[in-house]
């Protein structure tokens, strides 16, 4: 009995090569979906921006049929030559890149030094509510843009109520509307930004500074804030971008006369859609794109040096 169940021990098992092939065949399928998915998201993803740059090109106003390729669009829009179911003004549009500018830039001053702050406090400090903050931080990031618009229109009007009640003046919305509702989403993606680098500086570099008898003041000016200005600026690259392209939020709390270039085009496109307007939207894809391609160009030249 021993000599048997050692013979049987010894004998391989035998292999199906059906189940043994359609093994295979099922890790081939898999390997080819792995490769598949991020290319059919990134085609659903893609593919409408790249019909309005083409369309933007088009020899023909169609905006169904592509005839061939032509740049008369974008010289009319310098030269102030579009067909009149458009409504299309240069001067209407060059106010609204003027109020658009002027709005993303202050509001990425203001939001890079709060946003930096912030990042500081969080990473060198402890203080009572640090966790809370830290759960607020994320909120503008991943709750959706026509609920932040919502709240900030009702905040803005009760607000304001409440001060005409109490001085018997009121405020309308107008631009310092919209700068208050552009920091506050634009500080969380500047203290998000300004925070990795933080995390992945080297302390002792600090440790260093304050052994040789420089305070804390100085230590920030000498040593910290030279190593994070990379980041400050990646992140305020990152705010003027969302800001300068931002419709929902700015729709719901702008006032008369502060038309910025997202809400010009949407009023254009209520009217018809024509190929000045692809031509508006590719040089805003065009701008913003270079925007956040130096934006994670500065942040993976920090992660390569740190």
């Amino acid at each position: 009995m021993t000599a048997i169940s050692e013979k049987h021990q010894n004998e391989s098992p035998l292999v199906n090569p059906g189940a043994l092939g359609f093994n295979m065949l099922m890790r081939q399928v898999g390997r080819v979906g792995l490769w598949l998915n991020p290319v059919i998201v990134y085609f659903f993803l893609w593919a409408p921006i790249l019909v309005l740059i083409l369309f933007s090109f088009n020899q023909s106003r169609s905006v169904a049929t592509f005839t061939g390729f032509t740049l008369d669009w974008y010289n009319n829009i310098l030269n102030d030559i579009v067909g009149a179911e458009a409504a299309f003004s240069t001067e209407i549009m060059l106010g609204a890149v003027r109020n658009s500018l002027i709005v993303s830039s202050i509001s990425t001053v203001i939001s890079t030094i709060i946003g930096t702050l912030v990042a500081l406090a969080l990473v060198r400090m402890r203080f009572p509510g640090k966790r809370l903050l830290d759960g607020v931080l994320f909120l503008p990031v991943v709750i959706p843009e026509i609920t932040q618009g919502i709240s900030l229109a009702i905040f803005f009007k009760i607000a304001f109520d409440w001060w005409d009640s109490l001085t018997g003046q009121r405020i309308f919305p107008g631009f310092h509307t919209i700068i208050i509702a552009h920091v506050s989403f634009s500080i969380s993606f500047v203290a998000i930004v300004v925070r990795a680098r933080l995390a992945d500086l080297n302390p002792r570099l600090e440790e260093a500074a304050r052994d040789l008898g420089a305070n804390h003041w100085r230590t920030f000016w000498r040593v910290t804030f030279p190593l994070i200005v990379p980041g400050i600026i990646a992140g305020a690259l990152l705010a003027f971008t969302l800001s300068l392209d931002d419709f929902v939020v700015t729709f719901f709390t702008a006032g008369v006369g502060t038309t910025t270039l997202p809400i010009f085009v949407y009023g254009l496109l209520k009217l018809t859609v024509t190929p000045e307007i692809n031509a508006i939207s590719t040089i805003m894809l065009l701008i913003s794109t270079v925007l956040i391609s130096i934006s994670m160009a500065l942040q993976g030249r920090n992660a390569i040096r740190s």
